[in-house]
């Protein structure tokens, strides 16, 4: 197997040069491991002579859908715990008797539940962390479920609460013990993050209230207002541990401690879940945008800038993390650079 790595390392200085992001790590590989790698630009462009390193902790903001949410319902569908055609309401009485009791949780990983599309969760509930658990898991639907695949964090927000609610534990204990501990992704956590490894993170946007860039602590004010641990974002992480997460979703047996999911959750979620729904998603994965059948690429998004792609088809994955938050919320440059070096990491 081989990679065009002069060609990424081009693209990527390019997107430093561009300002784009002030730094990038970057690595693809397969089930056996890392086969290239590489980083570019600095950590923060205030201090230009600490260079950007594979070993960065970054704010991985919507990724935390997949390391704690994803994987822990996974856990939970495994162990038979959670039936995910069952009607919330069937089984969990914080739901029964409002409009989320009709919803399953098939229907929420697939963003086809017709709950609201915005969390505005201080707007709304308060700042109350139980206020705001009975709020989300009472409010009214947006749409009936099943009508139409629309994006929203509240998918992930409502499953984390469901996944404490059946485990009897907090969603960062629960990813911990069934993930993380097992794949040796001991960097990987929720933050806020002590002050020695705030210090090794990617600074994202600007802090209006002390003007300064946030480090350690997650920029998604959602996960911040409950403390840092939700199912919308909130961790934070490096690159060899999700490498190792990649490489244990393409064949289980890497592992050398039980994980709480495994082949058939991955499986399932990396297939087609949506029907003639459009746009097509899998479990929390969607297609790549521009990738093909053959190719098979699933992918998953961090609005900080982060990024992993995985294919079982081709037995590859590949994950690049920046920045890009320091600079801008405008999603399109980052666009065009994850669309290129998708394309040169699975050629």
């Amino acid at each position: 197997m081989t990679y065009d790595s002069d060609r990424i390392e081009a693209l990527l200085d390019e997107g430093v040069r561009d300002k784009v992001y002030p730094g990038a790590v970057w690595a693809v590989g397969d089930a056996t491991g890392v086969h290239a790698q590489g980083t570019t630009g600095v950590l923060d462009p205030d201090e230009p002579d600490v260079p950007m390193r594979s070993d960065t902790v970054f704010d991985a903001a919507s990724l935390t859908k997949i390391l704690a949410v994803w994987s822990s319902i996974g856990a939970l569908w495994e162990d038979g715990t959670l039936d995910l055609d069952q009607p919330l309401g069937t089984f969990w009485p914080e739901v029964t008797g409002h409009p989320l009791s009709a919803v399953t949780a098939q229907q929420l990983l697939t963003h086809t539940a017709g709950v609201p599309l915005r969390a505005q969760l201080k707007n709304l509930y308060g700042t109350n962390p139980d206020d705001i658990r009975r709020g989300v898991l009472h409010e009214q639907l947006h749409r009936p479920p099943g009508e139409a695949v629309e994006y929203t964090d509240r998918a992930a927000l409502i499953l984390g609460y469901l996944a404490e609610h059946l485990s009897g534990k907090r969603l960062d204990q629960l990813a911990r013990e069934r993930t993380w501990q097992p794949l040796g992704m001991h960097c990987t956590r929720f933050g806020p993050l002590p002050h020695e490894t705030a210090a090794l993170c990617a600074p994202t946007e600007l802090d209006q209230d002390t003007d300064t860039h946030l480090k350690g602590t997650a920029h998604d004010f959602s996960a911040r207002l409950l403390g840092g641990v939700c199912g919308i974002a909130g961790v934070f992480t490096i690159l060899d541990d999700l490498a190792a997460f990649l490489r244990y979703m393409l064949d289980a047996s890497t592992s050398l401690a039980p994980v709480g999911f495994g082949t058939a959750w991955t499986s399932r979620s990396l297939s087609l879940q949506t029907g003639k729904l459009q746009p097509a998603r899998g479990l929390f994965w969607h297609p790549a945008p521009g990738s093909t059948t053959e190719q098979n690429i699933w992918v998953h998004y961090g609005f900080t800038g982060t990024g992993m792609w995985i294919s079982p088809t081709r037995g590859r994955w590949a994950v690049l993390l920046t920045n890009k938050l320091y600079y801008t919320r405008d999603r399109e440059p980052l666009a065009d650079v994850r669309n290129a070096f998708r394309e040169l990491a699975f050629s």
